[in-house]
Order: C-alpha cells, then structure tokens, then sequence
C-alpha cells in the first residue's frame, strides 16, 4: 500500500487537472455562485426600494427553471398528447419540440444590463435623436403595486421599444414581446438578457401557441410588467390598425389569483419615424418582412454619436409619448364584458385617444389635405387644428422647424413664400398625416 507508483508526466497531470476540476465544480463553484448570487439579491432589493413597482420573483427565475416549470406545466403536457396523437409521432418526440419552442420563448433577464446598460443607453438615443415629451405619466404612480401592469401601446417604430424602456426606468423593467426580425445573433442575445421574448407571429402550431400561451399567463399571475402592441406589427400606414387578439387573450384567461391586471394604454407619435421609407414601401407592397441588420444598427448608432461630439448633431424633432387612462381586467369583467374581442376594441379606443399631436404630423395634414399654402396661413390654420383638438397651440418658430425638416428630405418645397407638398412624397405625407387622423374633426381638412 506504500510502495511507490511511477506515472508518466503527462498522465499525472492529467489526473492533477481531473482532481482540480472536481474540486472546483463540487467545492469553489458552488461558493463562487452563492457569494454572487447573495450580493445580486442584495442588489437587487436596494433596486426594488426606488422602484415604484418591485421585481418580481418570476422575472428573476433561473432561465432554466422557468423552461422546466413551462414544459412540464399540466396545460403544455396535454397539448404535448394531443400533438402526437394529431401527428402521429411519439410523445417523447412531441416533448422535445415543446421544449425547443420553450427556449426559443422564454428570456434570459440580467438586472445589472438591463439597468446598468439598457437603460442609460436608451437615455442617451431618446435624448440623441429627439425632443422627448412625456404627458400623464402620474397614472402609472396611482396604480396599486400588488396589480400586474401592462402598457398597451401603437407600433410606430421600433424606437418605441426603446423610448418607453427610458421612461419607466424608475418604473419597473419591462418584457416586451419581439417579432422574429431581431432573432439574429447577437441582437437576440441582448434582448433576453433584457428581459424580451420572441414570438412567431405567423405560426398556426397549437403546440407552439400553447407554450406561448401558458408562458404568458405565469409571467401575468407573477405580476411580471409587461409591454405589447395590440397592432400586432409596425404600421405600414401610420396610422392605427386593427388590434390582434393573440397576446390579448393570453393575458385576459390568465389565473391571477386575486391580482388584478391594469392595462395602460399609451399612444406614441413621433416628427420623423426612422423607418418610415421602408414602412411605406412596405405598405405599397403587401410584403412585411423585416430582419434586423446589426450592421446598420451599428453604423447608425456611431454616426449619431460621431455628429454629436463634432457639434453637428440635429435632433429629428419631438417623440410624444401620453399615458391613457387605465383599464382594469377584474372591472371590465364586472361589467359584463368577458370577450377578449371587446377588450382589445376598448383599448384601441383608449390608445388613439391618447396619441399625441406632434408638428409635423400636423403640418403634413394641413399641406397633404389643403394644399400648397403661404407659411403665415399653414400657422394660422395650424393654431385652429390645435384649438379643434383641444391640443395646446404649436409656437410658429415650432412649425417652422416642422416644415425646414420636411424640406430637408425634399417632401416639401417653398416657392416664394408658399409651402408646396412634393408631389412625389405623397405616400410620406399621407404617412405622417394619418397618425392623428382619428383624432381630427370630419371637417377638419376644409374648415376655416
């Protein structure tokens, strides 16, 4: 038992590797995770005592808890049955696609990105690229902390993402639910560890739409804070659609065990949508297909930082956002009304209700509906629009930066001193004219 062992060098290193990974993975790690895990539940609930709207435990979940307890959820197994009895394949097979649809859905959320990064950055591109104006923001503080709050909201850009994220950073962070145009890599990974999910809007899988479904509901009954767009998509015509019952109805039939849902509807309108060309393309098209190009993003991104630092940035205007008034779940089925068709209606009332009026939305109206006209007219005739809408009249300097940016983009000319719409820029000044065309009088284009 004491007699020596020779080995050869490599082979005792090996077993030197071998026995310094064991003792790492059943010793250190362990410590390692707890100490970290300790300091991020410290952190977080320093976090949760600025917050108006605590963190909550599901949202803090181990991803790979959260994919276990959605596959083996009771609802998920008996469409996993009902999948194979339909397709004739074995159950086992049925599972793993649920499991494969589990992980594509289900987020990754990292606290210290979202609000050490995330949100600074969202800062600094809200304030970068335009004059932000926030209305109504009280009604988010007067809502009960123990209700699950969803912020329903119009799809104007994909900045919305980001606008809103910067606006309710003292809030509570957000889950938003993604299209699968940004399911490229590394654009993906960010948005989980932001605390995103992805769907797919076009699948018809029952299978897939029940894990959607139940994934949905158990972020709803652990008052998870939620943001999505009853529209569905981006607006290809910019002006509001028709809602989508999807996520709707998933939020509505969710358990909540005695905790109410509160939908905040919010409307958003901005001076100048960046994608607006590729939007209005897209409309004349019918073809709705958008993939994210991290490329660009980038490149843009860099070059709005470049021109600040060089003094020779310009903000594209005014983003608006306005917070409607809120919607309880539990009233709104007091009240008789238990359909989720009637529920997305009344929230698409509540959102166009509170879309704000913006100065070049109003401008293209008057010009787009009007006609050319002199700069002292469209100001005057803009002041009355304002008066109409119960809006607070724009300042005539505020105009004419409407229509200089316009101008800039060759979507208006000035001949003399008359305003004349391009006749070729039609499609963008219908466009923009079209956000606040529910809110404006029948009369509103030939009244004097």
């Amino acid at each position: 038992m004491t007699a020596p062992v020779t080995l050869p060098l490599w082979l005792f290193l090996l077993i030197l590797a071998f026995a310094g990974v064991t003792f790492a993975s059943h010793f250190l790690f362990p410590s390692v995770r707890w100490f970290f895990r300790r300091r991020l539940e410290r952190g977080v609930a320093r976090l949760n005592e600025r917050l108006q709207r605590p963190i909550q435990p599901f949202k803090l979940a181990e991803r790979h808890d959260t994919i276990q307890r959605l596959i083996y959820d009771p609802e998920v197994s008996r469409a996993v049955v009902a999948t194979a009895k339909a397709e004739g394949i074995p159950e086992n097979v049925a599972f793993q696609r649920a499991r494969r649809y589990a992980r594509e859905i289900v987020p990754a959320f990292s606290t210290s990105l979202y609000f050490g990064l995330a949100i600074r950055l969202a800062r600094w591109l809200s304030g970068t690229l335009y004059a932000v104006r926030l209305e109504r923001a009280e009604v988010v503080a007067a809502i009960d902390r123990e209700a699950t709050v969803v912020f329903v909201m119009n799809h104007r850009s994909n900045m919305d993402y980001v606008l809103l994220t910067h606006l309710v950073a003292e809030t509570s962070p957000l889950a938003y639910a993604v299209g699968e145009w940004a399911r490229v890599w590394p654009v993906s990974r960010l948005i989980r560890a932001l605390g995103g999910y992805f769907i797919r809007r076009r699948e018809g899988n029952m299978l897939y739409r029940r894990v959607l479904a139940r994934y949905v509901q158990l972020a709803t009954k652990g008052g998870v804070t939620q943001a999505i767009y009853p529209e569905g998509g981006l607006s290809l015509t910019g002006g509001l659609g028709a809602p989508k019952l999807g996520l709707m109805k998933y939020i509505a039939e969710a358990e909540h065990d005695g905790r109410d849902v509160i939908f905040v509807p919010v409307g958003l309108n901005y001076d100048r949508v960046l994608e607006d060309r590729l939007l209005t393309r897209a409309g004349g098209t019918g073809e709705r297909r958008f993939r994210a190009r991290p490329l660009a993003i980038a490149r843009f991104v860099l070059g709005q930082f470049w021109l600040k630092v060089t003094g020779r940035h310009r903000r594209f205007g005014q983003a608006a956002v306005r917070f409607g008034r809120p919607l309880s779940l539990s009233a709104f089925r007091g009240a008789g009304e238990a359909e989720p068709q009637a529920l997305a209606l009344a929230l698409m009332r509540r959102i166009g209700a509170a879309v704000p009026v913006v100065p070049v939305p109003l401008v293209a109206h008057l010009l787009r509906h009007e006609g050319a006209m002199p700069r002292e007219t469209l100001h005057a005739r803009a002041a009355a629009l304002a008066d109409a809408l119960g809006e607070e009249a724009f300042a005539p300097r505020v105009l004419d930066q409407a229509v200089a940016q316009l101008a800039a983009r060759k979507i208006v000319s000035e001949k003399g001193d008359t305003l004349v719409p391009a006749a070729a820029e039609t499609p963008l000044l219908d466009f923009y004219a079209r956000s606040i065309a529910h809110l404006l009088p029948p009369d509103a284009a030939v009244a004097e």
